[in-house]
């Protein structure tokens, strides 16, 4: 056989593999190192929330702009896209610090986005600000419930479970 020949099959040969390996799958990507928790704690913090029937419950007029803030932020959120949703509600904050809801919508965004730290300080912060009962309140606790049982701290957990407990506030029984 001839020089060119040979270098002509080898180039072939070269090229089919080349073909073959471009066409085999790639490797799966390696797991996400992140702490992801095992059950949403946003959903968990929320349906304390929605449960959550006390007599009272206080909704302080809101600012519009920063109920737009805060709006956006929401849908922001609802698409997945927390960073985004942090900007806003922290735009939202420098307008109105000392919001106890503002506060506890941040920090359930921050929850989302893994600064688990930040997020419980701001819940503790929504609930000294706050109304110390009802929906709010519940959902300020059942944060701390959630970042205390993802910290392995039972005992943090259930302190934070009494508290849950003090939200409510069952209505006069009438006859």
């Amino acid at each position: 056989m001839s020089y060119l020949a040979k270098a002509a099959r080898r180039g072939a040969l070269l090229l089919a593999v080349a073909l073959v390996a471009g066409c085999a799958t790639p490797p799966p990507p390696a797991p996400s190192r992140t702490a992801v928790p095992a059950h949403d704690m946003v959903a968990a913090v929320r349906a304390a929330g929605d449960r959550e029937s006390s007599v009272i419950a206080v909704n302080p007029l809101g600012d519009p702009g920063v109920t737009g803030l805060q709006d956006a932020a929401r849908a922001d959120a609802n698409a997945g896209r927390y960073a985004d949703a942090a900007a806003k509600l922290d735009q939202a904050l420098k307008l109105s610090p000392d919001s106890p809801a503002l506060l506890q919508d941040r920090a359930e965004i921050a929850i989302r986005l893994g600064d688990f730290s930040g997020a419980e300080k701001l819940a503790h912060r929504s609930w000294s600000l706050g109304p110390k009962l009802g929906p709010l309140c519940a959902r300020n606790w059942q944060t701390i419930v959630e970042l205390r049982q993802h910290a392995d701290d039972e005992n943090g957990a259930a302190t934070a479970r009494k508290w849950l407990g003090e939200c409510h506030k069952a209505a006069v029984p009438r006859y």
